[in-house]
């Protein structure tokens, strides 16, 4: 499979075009009942608001119920067995499901709807965690992002447009028949769908399954704990969803009271923050160059509490209306900025969301990965009902505005955000990676898969500037581990980085043999361990712009560990800010922003091929006279 298709090249390919579908049919005829059904309480079935109130909130309930009791088991069965085949299982589920549903409507029963609602939940919770656990046997690494975006999108547009045909459904004439000719047709072509997903192996099918969903519940979250990366990205996106409910929720009260305007600005709104959503979410794949870049995450975090902060501003800035319509609010002063923030936070949230996917199905091991995920959604589950209490008590308890509820979730956010971060490091020093090299630099990749994906090596490269490092680091997919001049990893700022990324500092031996002799211990325990060291052979940075000689530290290191080296070459670094050309870099006024790099790797040399000199001749090779 291609290692460089576009999110947009899988819609038309099999691994992956049929997934697709089959979710955006489930959550698209998720959201057409469940709409539908609220409808029908208020207009048709005719209950009175006090039977609305408690029927609304007890139907939220049995919705999300499911997700606490039955995802620890849909985690389990998606590790154990085709998940193919569990997919299609599922949606035959979904299309009895329906039927039911269309004969609770025809009664007029609501407690059969209610029960409609209990095992669409079920069948969601059943669904989630096969849903992502496929993505990474089905799509390249490469092609993850992608995949994850374009799940969102899609996710998020049949939340979307369920919810429109719902209402627009149940407000017909004969409404119970559309509704029910809608719900099973939809759930008929998404079955369908789900029987062209190719078959994938099942990941671990010797698990021995616990029946018991309270213990393997508590298994799997100690056991998601143990992977502190994954499990910190759980509580984000699970954070990401108390956002979302909490903005979701408040929408029709907030048009209202704040905005008085009438319903079909609420459907604008909502319009407006789930395109915001799906167009974050696409632009992920092209922000983070075809790799998981977890760099996004606080770039988005951050996004999602300065659009937050300042539509307390707007919405307190903005004149309400008389009943306004569309077009009013549209032609109202200070609409736009409410628009903008709206559609921003939705734009930010994807930024944020699909890398922390992309994390949690990287960095899970295989036999467990739909296991994490179920413990992903039970995490959904509890944030959202967390989201709901908070609502109650801001709003009715203490009796403060939407604008000032929303204003405290935008600033919780930071705090939340910076205990995330703080906790895992990797995070903001993947973040200062991104922002370097998109902003100082304009960086093109040549023949970079030559680089393993996997297993011991080294990276030999020449060395042009403080910035070769973060350039690199930004541009392989691998984590690299750095062996670097200790002066340079001691710098200021660039030392937390080099620190996060578990960068070896060397000091040559006159100046320090015992700290000489334990660098090249720690590089043996890394390469033991499997991981990629990149080292920069000159040992300095080049004052001329040539390469200068390689020394012999490289044919050491070979020698007690013979793995395969990558010679690779930065070119066009030479007169940027940080290099040396002209004097001492950084201490003069920038010479050149938005420099032109490429980062270019050649073929692997094996082990006992390698040498500093031959080396040096083919990174000066790929260098060519571009320095």
């Amino acid at each position: 499979m291609s290692s460089h298709s576009s999110q947009f090249q899988l819609l038309g390919q099999k691994r992956f075009l049929p997934l697709f579908l089959t979710q955006f049919f489930g959550a698209f005829n998720d959201n057409v009942f469940k709409n539908a059904l609220i409808v029908l309480l208020v207009f048709s079935i005719g209950q009175n608001s006090e039977q609305m109130a408690v029927l609304s909130n007890l139907a939220a309930g049995l919705f999300i119920l499911p997700f606490f009791l039955f995802s620890s088991s849909a985690g389990q069965l998606a590790d154990k067995f085709n998940k193919a085949a569990l997919i299609r299982w599922i949606k035959a589920f979904e299309v009895v499901i329906m039927g039911f549903a269309a004969w609770a409507m025809w009664q007029n029963s609501v407690p059969a709807m209610m029960s409609v609602l209990f095992m669409l939940g079920f069948q969601s919770a059943m669904f989630g965690p096969v849903k992502y656990a496929i993505l990474p046997q089905a799509l390249h690494e490469t092609e993850l992002v992608g995949g994850n975006a374009q799940i969102e999108m899609g996710t998020f547009s049949a939340i979307l447009l369920g919810t429109v045909l719902g209402g627009v459904l149940a407000n017909s004439e004969q409404a119970t028949l559309w509704v029910s000719i809608a719900v099973i047709a939809v759930s008929l072509v998404g079955f369908m769908s789900s029987l062209f997903i190719p078959k994938v192996p099942a990941s671990n099918p010797e698990l021995n399954f616990n029946w018991n969903p309270l213990s393997q519940t508590l298994r799997v979250i100690k056991m998601a704990r143990g992977n502190r990366v994954v499990f910190l990205s759980i509580l984000g996106i699970s954070w990401f969803w108390f956002i979302g409910a909490a903005y979701l929720t408040q929408l029709p009260v907030f048009t209202k009271d704040v905005l008085g305007c009438d319903p079909t600005v609420v459907t604008f709104l909502l319009c407006v923050f789930t395109v915001g959503v799906a167009l974050g979410s696409l632009l992920c794949e092209r922000m983070s160059g075809h790799k998981v870049e977890m760099g996004l995450v606080p770039f988005g975090a951050g996004g999602i509490s300065l659009f937050g902060i300042h539509s307390y501003f707007a919405a307190m800035g903005f004149t309400a209306l008389d009943n306004g319509d569309f077009l009013q609010f549209l032609m109202a002063p200070g609409s736009f900025p409410v628009i903008i923030d709206l559609m921003m936070i939705g734009v930010f949230g994807g930024f944020y969301i699909v890398p922390l996917y992309a994390v949690i199905q990287i960095r899970s091991e295989e036999k467990t990965r739909a296991q994490m995920i179920s413990v992903n959604n039970i995490m959904n589950a509890l944030f959202m009902v967390g989201s709901a209490l908070m609502g109650v008590v801001f709003l009715a308890v203490l009796d403060l505005s939407i604008p000032y509820f929303l204003l405290t979730i935008a600033l919780m956010n930071i705090g939340i955000a910076l205990f995330i971060f703080y906790q895992v490091p990797e995070f903001t020093m993947r973040f200062l990676v991104w922002i370097l090299s998109h902003t100082m630099y304009r960086v093109k990749h040549k023949d970079l898969d030559k680089i393993p994906e996997k297993g011991a090596a080294i990276i030999a490269c020449n060395h042009v500037s403080y910035m070769d490092a973060l350039l690199l680091a930004g541009a392989v997919r691998r984590p690299i581990r750095f062996i670097m001049f200790k002066p340079i990893y001691d710098l200021p700022v660039l030392n937390f980085i080099f620190r996060t990324g578990r960068t070896i500092p060397i000091i040559s031996q006159h100046v320090d043999k015992e700290a000489y002799e334990r660098a090249f211990d720690e590089i043996s325990e890394g390469l033991e361990a499997g991981d990629l060291l990149c080292i920069f052979p000159e040992g300095k940075l080049t004052e001329t712009g040539a390469v200068n000689e390689f020394k012999t530290g490289i044919e050491r290191i070979l020698e007690r560990n013979p793995v395969p080296v990558v010679p690779m070459a930065l070119k066009g670094l030479w007169g940027s800010f940080f290099s040396h050309k002209n004097g001492q870099a950084m201490l003069s006024w920038p010479r050149r922003f938005w420099s032109k790099v490429e980062v270019v790797a050649g073929n692997t040399v094996a082990a006992e091929q390698a040498s500093a000199e031959g080396l040096e001749e083919a990174v000066k090779g790929l260098r060519g006279n571009a320095a």
